[in-house]
């Protein structure tokens, strides 16, 4: 099989990979699907993520789809890097090979540029055309007209707010400062048109290329707020060179003044993904996060 056969009949890679005649090697595909580099016989590679066995479940129904789709409608915008989606199918997805490189100033400062690009090519609305996937977990992507603050809270922060209490990983305590936000969500600005975000965006779908170029991956693309993007950047560590990305994406598209004060908002979107899926680890981190927006605000229940 070579990449020309591949692409004309896409349907017959799990075929070819149940009787071993690629050759296939594990690499990293992060914490929800096992992944592999393959090698096609004309020599190109690709990159196939699956549902793992030690899932315990069957891949949900849309899974890879949603991430083909998304992955094409932020390639459409053609500004950042996304690779290419050559198979789609149920039970996986494959996507062109991105030799990977090192975190450089320079591909920083382009990615900056090229991410305000992304955003700028705007949607239609808030949410998108195909189901929403988060990680494993479900994403409400019914189309919406906004405006932002009230669609965020009600599509983006109250589901994964009750997983996390349903799964004990918050406390009333955390549970009630992220309710509180979500009641007076309209008091922290921030509303803008939808813009066009891949929606997952910690410094781990950063793909930094050997071309000095940096990929997106594993998106949940959807139309959603610029500053969710940024914000996520910031988390678990930061991306590198994140200085030179916000700069740099600042002098294409600046951002509304109060940005900065608005990160720990747009950030726990995220948070509660992470409680809702690995439980009360995070549990600190979403806490802190609203009390951040709270006393930002001037509200006087953040010593909770």
């Amino acid at each position: 099989m070579d990449l020309a056969y591949l692409r004309a009949h896409p349907e017959h890679l799990p075929t070819f990979l149940t009787h071993q005649r690629i050759r296939e090697t594990p690499v990293s595909g992060g914490d929800i699907c096992a992944a592999s580099r393959l090698t096609l016989d004309d020599g190109h590679s690709v990159f196939a993520k699956s549902w793992p066995e030690r899932a315990g479940r069957p891949v949900p129904e849309g899974f890879f789809a949603t991430e083909a789709a998304g992955l094409r409608w932020l390639r459409e915008a053609g500004t950042v890097a996304v690779p290419e989606v050559i198979v789609a199918l149920p039970e996986l997805l494959a996507l062109d090979w991105v030799d990977p490189g090192e975190p450089t100033p320079e591909a920083a400062e382009r990615f900056g540029r090229d991410l305000a690009g992304l955003h700028r090519a705007g949607a239609s609305t808030f949410g998108a055309e195909w189901t929403g996937f988060i990680g494993a977990l479900p994403q409400d992507n019914t189309p919406a007209p906004g405006p932002w603050p009230e669609w965020f809270a009600r599509r983006r922060l109250l589901p994964y707010l009750r997983m996390s209490v349903d799964n004990g990983a918050l406390a009333d305590a955390e549970a009630g400062l992220v309710e509180e936000l979500i009641d007076r969500v309209g008091e922290f600005g921030g509303d803008e048109p939808p813009s066009r975000v891949h929606g997952d965006l910690w410094p781990g779908n950063l793909l930094w290329g050997a071309d000095d170029r940096v990929w997106l991956v594993d998106p949940a693309a959807h139309g959603g707020h610029r500053e969710t993007d940024l914000a996520q950047l910031a988390l678990f560590g930061g991306a590198p060179h994140l200085d030179r990305i916000l700069a740099a994406y600042q002098e294409r598209w600046p951002l509304a003044d109060g940005w900065r004060e608005r990160m720990p908002l747009h950030q726990l979107h995220l948070l509660l993904v992470h409680t809702a899926l690995f439980g009360a680890a995070y549990r600190d981190a979403v806490g802190s996060a609203a009390r951040a927006v709270l006393r930002g605000a001037g509200h006087a229940t953040v010593d909770r």
